[in-house]
């Protein structure tokens, strides 16, 4: 039997300490010599990545994964502070890069003692997007360097030997401003690799070079590939028989070609995206199975797909997972790490038909009641500009509660970060932790996300700040328009780019009643100053060229006009972050302390561009929670620690 309560006061199944210390993050699971790798990351060490190893024929039941990387080390690299693949299996051994001193380490698979290859530089040298180069014996990479005099510092491909600890790294391609995707031909005599330059971010304009290795192992003479200044390439691979593929969007859509005889061909177009912005190094959209077909993942209208390219025609290959990673052969079937529109993150081993046959490892070692699971609904809205703008809604769902007749629940908008992320219908448990309290929620692919197009994420080149907010406020409007929300109870949140989406919706708008903002951004100008190297004029873009854009800049700033703003606040903010410094968190909170409004903060030591630490996104959800609670008058039914709201 149901009880009659309000939105928001009920009893969740999903608590924040099951977000946290009972879950983990799983990475793609690769395939090596008959065995299946994937990382691990786990809030409950402190977000400490690992590898797992799951070896031997798969039978249901049989096997228990075993974990290669021991405590403390945690497999993580820093380079363009994002990081990307930090380890590569070749030869019975692991090559892996440390977070903590970002060395890079050789441990044989089995044994428990690391050995470092590369020299103590206190984090100045960085690696990631690792190769192993078969006949040289050495590891091909991205390194960056990072200088005690605050220069800006140089990414270039390099080689590491790995017979030597404690060897020089020798360099291969230098000179651009960005390398990713150093990438070895099958025989090893060619190399192909992509590199960038301010102010391009590598979804804005990239070029695909190759050069031949000489005896030495040393590139020559380069030669130019595909892309440009407006071309974005994404993804170079050298099939097992030795063409060269790679992703390329000069059609206006991220698609699939091959180098043919010197020319390019492009293979299967449509209006569809084969690929991603590269924010992580290594990021991979598909891979070629033994006898050379391709198998492919791809976004068409904002929903993920998969796909083998057969004889230049992509034949549907079915899986029950929403943005899963890339399938891998796996005896008669295959293995992939996803989450359905009802389930959550697992690892599970398929038939051919996409039947899950076995879960290998679960991201969570708790289920909810299908019937407390609020499923994404595909919602389509105008917006300003005459535009069409994307999202999916969430309905508040727990089947042990039920609203009083007539009452609306409150919306909480979910701005997405990048700004160039995408919001998809894979279930997320976090976004169930709102709903099952009685909480709707809207989760936006505003103009500028990926997954519909160049075109799309091209409108919001000089509009951020603008374009993004309209379509948060659109999609709250056409909500509460439809009286599915109530309009007096309306809350926008988001981290980094969408905690900046937040803070000018709230801001320059008076929509919505409150907002949650996690290492957002506030002060534009400071934050073109202060950030890392490879966001160092994204902004270029976004807002406008500096110097002559400075009026822009100030603006669009919302911490220049906090008079504006008239409606309560609550921050979250690593101390250690990079990408955006906690001064743009301090300086929103003490300009809204000082005038009066209700505001919150809640820094964390040790954290940096995004939480970690299973005690630290436990303690936000609860806050975030309690804030509201707050704000719109209500009751949770949480026992939470309480916050320290100045101004209420």
């Amino acid at each position: 039997m149901t009880k009659i309560a309000p939105y928001g006061t009920w009893a969740s199944p999903v608590s924040a300490e099951l977000l946290t210390a009972k879950s983990i993050n799983l990475g793609p699971v690769d395939a090596s010599d008959g065995r299946l790798f994937w990382t691990e990351s786990r809030p409950g060490e402190g977000g400490r990545t690992t590898l797992m190893m799951l070896e031997g024929e798969l039978q249901a039941g049989s096997q228990k994964p075993r974990e290669l990387v021991p405590a403390p080390y945690n497999i993580r690299s820093r380079v363009h502070e994002y990081g990307g693949t930090a380890h590569v299996i070749a030869d019975d051994t692991l090559y892996f890069v440390n977070f903590a001193d970002q060395r890079l380490y050789r441990l044989p698979i089995g044994e428990k003692n690391p050995v470092p290859l590369t020299p103590d530089s206190n984090g100045t040298l960085r690696y990631a997007d690792l190769v192993f180069d078969t006949a040289r014996g050495r590891i091909l990479c991205i390194e960056e360097v990072h200088s005690a005099d605050g220069a800006e510092p140089r990414n270039r491909i390099v080689a590491i030997d790995c017979t030597d600890a404690g060897a020089e790294t020798t360099v291969l391609v230098e000179g651009a401003d960005f390398y990713a995707w150093p990438r070895l031909s099958p025989n090893g005599a060619t190399l192909a690799w992509v590199s960038w330059d301010h102010p391009n971010m590598p979804w804005d304009g990239t070029t695909l070079y190759r050069a031949p290795l000489n005896a030495a192992g040393m590139p020559g003479t380069a030669t130019y590939v595909a892309g440009g200044e407006e071309i974005s390439i994404f993804q170079p691979d050298w099939s097992p028989s030795g063409d060269l593929h790679f992703v390329s969007d000069e059609t206006g859509w991220w698609n699939l070609y091959r180098e043919d005889k010197g020319k390019t061909r492009a293979l299967a177009p449509m209006g569809a995206e084969f690929g991603l912005p590269l924010w992580s190094l290594g990021t991979r959209s598909y891979h070629f199975l033994p006898d050379d077909q391709l198998l492919c993942g791809y976004i068409d209208k904002g929903e993920q797909h998969f796909a083998r390219l057969e004889r230049g025609a992509l034949v549907p290959f079915p899986t029950p997972f929403r943005m899963a990673s890339l399938p891998v052969p796996a005896g008669e079937g295959f293995v992939a790490t996803g989450a359905g529109r009802s389930r959550a993150t697992l690892i599970g081993r398929f038939d051919r038909d996409g039947n899950l046959l076995e879960t290998l490892k679960s991201a969570t070692d708790w289920d909810m009641d299908p019937a407390d699971i609020s499923v994404a609904e595909a919602i389509t809205f105008p917006t300003g500009g005459a535009q069409t703008a994307f999202g999916w809604f969430y309905r508040p769902q727990n089947s042990r509660f039920e609203a009083p007749d007539g009452a609306l629940p409150p919306l909480l908008v979910l701005s997405h970060g990048g700004p160039t992320g995408m919001a998809d219908d894979a279930f997320k448990p976090e976004i169930q932790f709102w709903t099952s309290r009685g909480f709707a929620v809207a989760d936006i692919n505003y103009r500028g996300s990926t997954g519909f197009g160049r075109a799309y994420r091209q409108l919001l080149d000089g509009q951020w700040g603008i374009a993004d907010v309209e379509d948060c406020i659109a999609a709250a409007n056409y909500l509460a328009g439809q009286k599915r929300v109530d309009s007096k109870r309306m809350a926008i949140r988001g981290g980094s780019a969408g905690g900046y989406t937040t803070l000018c919706a709230l801001t320059f708008h008076d929509v919505f009643r409150a907002g949650a903002v996690r290492y957002g951004i506030g002060d534009l100008m400071a934050l073109a100053r202060d950030t890392h190297k490879f966001e160092a004029r994204y902004l270029d873009r976004l807002v406008a060229p500096l110097p002559d854009g400075e009026k822009v800049y100030a603006a669009r700033s919302p911490l220049n006009f906090t008079e504006r703003l008239n409606c309560p606040v609550i921050f979250f903010q690593g101390l250690d972050d990079k990408v955006v410094p906690p001064n743009q968190a301090e300086e929103m909170v003490a300009a809204l302390r000082d005038k009066g409004l209700p505001v919150a903060y809640i820094p964390f030591e040790g954290e940096g561009h995004g939480f970690r630490k299973a005690e630290n996104i436990k303690r936000m959800f609860e806050a975030e929670l309690y804030f509201y609670a707050k704000v719109f008058g209500f009751e949770p039914p949480d026992d939470i620690v309480p916050v320290e709201i100045d101004n209420l």
